[in-house]
């Protein structure tokens, strides 16, 4: 009993073990994948505009935000270098 099972853990960790496995490992996926499927629902048209609206609006806050910073690194580092080269 216990070398058949030995037999049968060293047959699942051999590659012959593994490619056997396939088929059963494949079912099981696509089965998980189904049910998982199932749960998925589809937003409505208000939800994807509701979405869409927000995305847009980060999206230009973010690029107004990293305009200011660009622009007030860029005129201290303008600023810093004016200094020092004057000197």
């Amino acid at each position: 009993m216990a070398k058949s099972a030995v037999a049968q853990i060293m047959d699942e960790n051999s590659v012959g073990g593994k490619i056997k496995s396939w088929p059963t490992q494949i079912k099981t996926f696509y089965t998980e994948v189904r049910m998982e499927m199932k749960r998925v629902t589809t937003p409505t048209w208000t939800e994807v505009q509701t979405t869409t609206a927000v995305v847009i609006i980060t999206v230009f806050l973010f690029a107004a935000y990293f305009w200011l910073v660009d622009n007030a690194i860029g005129q201290g580092l303008d600023r810093t270098l004016r200094y020092f080269s004057h000197r």
